[in-house]
């Protein structure tokens, strides 16, 4: 992710990173909900997907405004919220919208400690919801996802897809259109999550959402 003359950010310079993410949120963070719930589809779908029990802690890993947390919070009483986000700007919207409701910290999703974080080690559902498109070491940010599920636990994803069910014309404008918005579809997504599940003995399971728009990609660690 990139705005004109700044630096790229890398997965060993977080620090750039954040500060970009909150140059880019600073006034978008206010209306952003009301402008990206014409083209994020598919996340109201992952959270009636997520089949929490009430003792269950879920992590979101680049929560932005809480949005999605506080719809798991209507959606499945009982469980414990937690939000990772690497702006400060995106993280003061979420806990004016979340309060008390959820646990809210800042990290790099790409290397968190959650126990200095949140007080725990691992969660029973990790959401990423279409954030690793805007993450520079996507890879790296999903293997961490994967690194802090619990025992039975799943990890959902939901982003952009290929759209290949567009017409051409209108797929070659969503993508400049995402693009300006510093947006960049992980195409080969489930190719590199079944990849990534394969070695740690998980399993991974993907959809895709009409026309393609969007993809969903569910992996579970398998009780031991």
């Amino acid at each position: 992710m990139s705005i004109p003359g700044a630096p790229a950010p890398t997965r060993d310079n977080p620090r750039d990173h954040a500060a970009l993410m909150d140059s880019i949120y600073r006034g978008q963070r206010h209306i952003y909900d009301a402008t990206r719930k014409y083209f994020l589809f598919g996340r109201d779908r992952l959270i009636g997907e997520l089949d929490c029990q009430p003792h269950h802690a879920v992590l979101e890993v680049g929560c932005g405004t809480g949005r999605n947390l506080h719809r798991i919070g209507q959606r499945w009483p009982g469980v414990s919220l937690h939000g990772l986000d690497i702006s400060r700007e995106m993280l003061a919207s979420a806990s004016a919208r979340l309060g008390a409701s959820a646990r809210l910290a800042q990290g790099d999703a790409t290397g968190f400690d959650p126990a200095p974080l949140f007080g725990r080690e691992n969660f029973d559902r990790v959401v990423l919801s279409f954030s690793l498109s805007m993450i520079p070491a996507w890879q790296a940010a999903l293997e961490q996802a994967m690194r802090v599920l619990a025992p039975g636990g799943a990890l959902h994803v939901v982003d952009f897809g290929d759209a290949a069910g567009l017409p051409a014309p209108l797929r070659a404008g969503l993508r400049a259109w995402l693009a300006h918005f510093h947006v960049s579809p992980r195409l080969d997504l489930a190719e590199t999550a079944g990849t990534l599940a394969a070695g740690k003995g998980y399993l991974a399971h993907g959809q895709r959402g009409p026309l393609g728009y969007y993809q969903l990609i569910r992996i579970l660690n398998p009780e031991r």
